[in-house]
């Protein structure tokens, strides 16, 4: 079973997950944008009991992690799902491509949609991603 480890940009806070992701996607959405300081987020989602915090302490932002001395986004979890930033994770490349676009009408002109990537105006089901 593949195990990724990650963490913040200090290192003060490590996690891993077991497994491959549920899904994987980016998000153009305004709240991913402002979270992440960039055009869109790269993310994974994998099985709550797939995810383990290993060291540190995080501080939380509307259910977003994230580490309490470097402010490195990290990662939200709920008893269900956990979504990993995977730029959070320490190999990359990771090999994890994207299969879907999030809030796609937010999405910067200049930036192509994903070749064979879904396609959603605004989040991917009812609810969230």
């Amino acid at each position: 079973m593949v195990k990724r480890l990650g963490g913040c940009l200090c290192g003060k806070v490590t996690y891993s997950v077991e497994g491959m992701p549920i899904r994987v996607g980016i998000c153009h959405c305004t709240d991913c944008r402002q979270e992440s300081g960039s055009a869109f987020t790269y993310f994974g989602i994998w099985p709550a009991s797939a995810f383990e915090t290993s060291s540190g302490e995080t501080h939380q932002y509307a259910g977003r992690q994230y580490c309490r001395s470097c402010g490195s986004r990290l990662f939200a979890c709920d008893a269900e799902e956990a979504e990993i930033k995977l730029g959070s994770l320490q190999d990359a490349p990771t090999g994890l491509a994207p299969t879907y676009e999030l809030w796609i009408k937010r999405r910067e002109p200049w930036l192509p949609a994903l070749p064979g990537a879904e396609q959603f105006d605004e989040d991917r089901t009812q609810g969230g991603n």
